[in-house]
């Protein structure tokens, strides 16, 4: 496998392409939905949500985790997972600027 060559590319381009990464899966956007709509959550709250095996919910989990978009902290035998808002800022803020320089644009197509 080729290397990805990540040092040609900046901090920020690396940042965004590691957050969507991690959301480029149905169910990761089906777990940010969940955890934005009760605002925090524990696992197996989210593996009945879904129609994923624990283990597979699991790995989305760590997936999501691992790119900053979700937080988690453990209780007892559980891990209590919410969003990370500062990240979700960063990526809402990106894509904003996108769209901000693509409305001061005439269109090319």
């Amino acid at each position: 496998m080729g290397a990805s060559k990540t040092e040609h590319f900046t901090e920020e381009e690396n940042e965004m392409a590691k957050i969507a990464k991690a959301l480029a899966h149905p169910a990761r956007i089906a777990i940010l939905e969940h955890l934005l709509k009760v605002n925090d959550c524990i696992c197996g709250d989210i593996v009945s949500e879904l129609p994923l095996a624990q283990p597979t919910v699991s790995q989305h989990l760590k997936e999501m985790k691992n790119a900053g978009i979700i937080k988690g902290n453990i209780e007892g035998n559980s891990v209590c997972y919410c969003l990370n808002e500062a990240t979700i800022e960063q990526l809402h803020l990106y894509l904003k600027e996108i769209s901000n320089k693509l409305m001061s644009r005439k269109s090319c197509c």
